[in-house]
């Protein structure tokens, strides 16, 4: 059965013309006009930062202005440029924009890279830790702040990582009765979370990233050991860092071991085992 991301990726939107906000608005009527506003300007365009006052100012305990208030900050301070990266295949992940030669002949190619305003991402961090001190329990808010450190440090997430790793000892110590958006969350649910910034990290595939892949895999094996996903990532980190196939395929058979329905470890073994099938073929 295919799971739910649980890890929403951070987008920014464009910015475009603001309809004009009625004079009278009920408290429950704000939601859906915060929507249609968004659905036309985006997280922080024209607008949205007056409503979101009037909004608060009707409605001060609707749980959804802090979410809200997050999203216009965070957006703002987004900033948007296209960047050459020489020698660069992949950057953060992405695919190039687009790709010119140079005066050599040479493929250079190019990228969308975000860079932030310091003092609006500020801003954007402050709602998010003061809905963490009201609600440390919360995972939705402990997520958007890794994810939105993970965004901003770009090759290395060293914030990202330590804010992730300070989750895991939390949940090693204290159990606590987590929630993802108001519901309860259990173990699994958590493991997901992680799971899935392992493989943003993995995706970042920078020196500094590929090592908290790594030491949060190591970390989550020891304390879930019957989780497949930690064992196969690194298995991950042997045959993509390392490029010792030998040792990763260890780790693949073992994660096999714990869920032979693994499909990761699986076709990476596949992967191995093709290609040292073809590295003896031609030696013959």
């Amino acid at each position: 059965m295919k799971m739910k991301r649980l890890i929403a990726p951070l987008v920014a939107i464009l910015t475009l013309t603001c309809p004009a906000l009625a004079q009278e608005t009920a408290p429950e009527d704000f939601q859906a006009r915060y929507e249609r506003l968004v659905r036309n300007v985006g997280y922080s365009g024209v607008g949205v930062e007056t409503l979101l006052d009037r909004w608060e100012a009707a409605d001060p305990d609707n749980k959804a202005i802090p979410m809200a208030r997050f999203n216009y900050y965070f957006v703002k301070s987004q900033h948007a440029e296209i960047v050459s990266k020489p020698g660069m295949r992949r950057y953060l992940g992405q695919q190039p924009a687009f790709t010119l030669k140079d005066s050599d002949g040479n493929d250079v190619n190019y990228f969308e890279e975000i860079t932030y305003d310091e003092e609006l991402f500020g801003e954007a961090m402050k709602v998010l830790d003061r809905q963490l001190a009201a609600q440390p329990d919360e995972l939705r808010w402990h997520y958007l702040k890794i994810t939105a450190l993970t965004a901003y440090e770009k090759e290395s997430p060293d914030m990202a990582a330590a804010e992730l790793k300070a989750l895991i000892e939390r949940d090693a110590s204290a159990h606590p009765a987590w929630t993802l958006d108001g519901e309860a969350a259990s173990s699994e649910t958590f493991q997901q979370g992680v799971g899935e910034y392992c493989a943003l990290f993995f995706q970042t595939a920078s020196p500094a990233s590929y090592e908290y892949f790594r030491e949060i895999s190591e970390r989550m094996t020891k304390l879930f050991p019957k989780n497949s996903v930690f064992v196969g990532n690194l298995g991950s980190y042997q045959q993509v860092v390392k490029g010792n196939d030998k040792q990763a395929v260890k780790f693949y058979k073992k994660a096999l071991k714990l869920d032979p329905e693994d499909y990761a470890a699986r076709r990476n073994m596949q992967l191995i085992e093709r290609r040292q099938a073809q590295a003896k073929a031609k030696k013959k």
